[in-house]
């Protein structure tokens, strides 16, 4: 049930780089198409329980981190607020209950989490690394927008996500984590081709 719940998740990651991806070429140009947002928050949300479920730090990391930048982007898109209250209210709960959670039993988190026999702290540091670089992306991406006032993926996005992706690829190699390794291959070559259409357009 738990890999059902993470590949699930990591279908919706790469479908989303599919479409983004496809969307793109036809405009001869990198574009941020709602659909891309709306399958991110799914993913980010199936992909958080997966890594509860998982004892596994490094994934609840970079989930929190670019969750509710993919809540902005699908505000500026003017699509958050046609979602059902009830859906938004679950969106929007979720990851403070569980921060909520983990603040009532720290020491039980931390025994749990950073103290897990079967990830070395060694492990999880260079997962948790991987993780952070790969979604700083979206901080990136979020801090670039806002200068803009419109949702865009530059190119510094698909750089920073080619970074993370293949440090991420390593890591669940040596997890031997198939949820993983399958979400982040699959988008490596997405985003090496939307950095060639960036740099195209620039040029």
């Amino acid at each position: 049930m738990i890999y059902v719940i993470g590949f699930l998740a990591q279908v919706f990651f790469s479908a989303r780089i599919l479409l983004q991806w496809i969307l793109s070429e036809r405009a001869k140009r990198v574009i941020s198409p709602t659909i891309f947002w709306q399958l991110s928050i799914l993913g980010s949300y199936l992909l958080f329980l997966y890594g509860w479920m998982r004892h596994d730090f490094a994934i609840i990391l970079g989930q929190l981190i670019s969750y509710y930048i993919y809540i902005w982007n699908l505000d500026k898109k003017q699509h958050w607020r046609q979602l059902p209250l009830v859906l938004r209210v679950i969106f929007l709960a979720t990851p403070l209950v569980a921060i909520g959670y983990v603040l009532k039993d720290i020491p039980a988190f931390v025994d749990k989490f950073f103290f897990n026999d079967k990830i070395p702290l060694w492990l999880l540091i260079y997962g948790s690394l991987g993780q952070i670089i790969f979604t700083l992306r979206f901080v990136y991406q979020w801090i670039y927008s806002k200068r803009k006032d419109e949702s865009l993926l530059p190119v510094g996005f698909w750089i920073i996500s080619l970074v993370g992706s293949l440090i991420i690829v390593s890591y669940a190699i040596y997890r031997l984590d198939p949820v993983l390794i399958l979400g982040q291959s699959t988008g490596i070559l997405a985003y090496s081709r939307n950095i060639y259409l960036c740099r195209k357009a620039k040029a």
